[in-house]
């Protein structure tokens, strides 16, 4: 959480938002995750309706959701020195869902039918684990899912996401109308300049 909480205040200061992705859709990792500042969160592994709304749930004050209201000890709140804070918090939640199994897509109608979701995250290595092509997101099967997944969410009127570090599937994503594709792993980018060369 702490770590977290660093990247929260390196990012703050700029016009950017940051994405929070916890562990698991567990009420309690979110709300720790809120109180700290998290207002955007990627909610991994989401498999259908209920689930999303049990994410949605754990993001909302009541009587709209279980958030806790601690706000007086969190910096969420500034501490209780934002003016109303627990009115206006609900509306300045986004709550992204990650679809990564045959499962979920099956039931990607009804979670896109959950108030409180925002947009949806195509997980392309684990769906593609899932539908039997494991370490292969390009297989023909496997795109034609996730490009039936884009036009769905956009037709829904939800912001579709993926990740995608082929050049040419990020482009076609991009046309299909994903709103958010991100193009590498920060592992990947920051070892890319070293590979090659001898250790010394």
């Amino acid at each position: 959480m702490q770590t977290v909480l660093t990247q929260l205040q390196a990012i703050a200061p700029y016009p950017s938002q940051p994405v929070v992705r916890p562990s698991w859709n567990d009420p309690v990792q979110i709300k720790q995750l809120l109180d700290v500042g998290a207002q955007t969160l990627l909610i991994p592994m989401v498999q259908n309706a209920d689930e999303a709304r049990n994410a949605v749930a754990a993001t909302r004050y009541p009587p709209a959701g279980i958030r806790g209201v601690g706000s007086a000890l969190a910096r969420a709140s500034r501490w209780n020195r934002i003016p109303d804070y627990l009115h206006q918090a609900n509306d300045a939640m986004c709550v992204l869902v990650q679809i990564e199994t045959r499962e979920a897509m099956s039931n990607l109608a009804s979670i896109l039918d959950v108030d409180g979701i925002d947009g949806v995250f195509i997980g392309p290595a684990d769906l593609s684990a899932d539908m039997g092509f494991a370490g292969n997101p390009q297989h023909p099967e496997v795109q034609a899912a996730i490009e039936n997944a884009i036009v769905q969410i956009r037709a829904a009127g939800k912001a579709p996401g993926i990740l995608m570090a082929n050049e040419a599937l990020a482009k076609r994503y991009l046309e299909l109308g994903a709103l958010f594709v991100a193009v590498g792993v920060d592992t990947t980018l920051l070892a890319r300049p070293i590979r090659g060369k001898k250790m010394s």
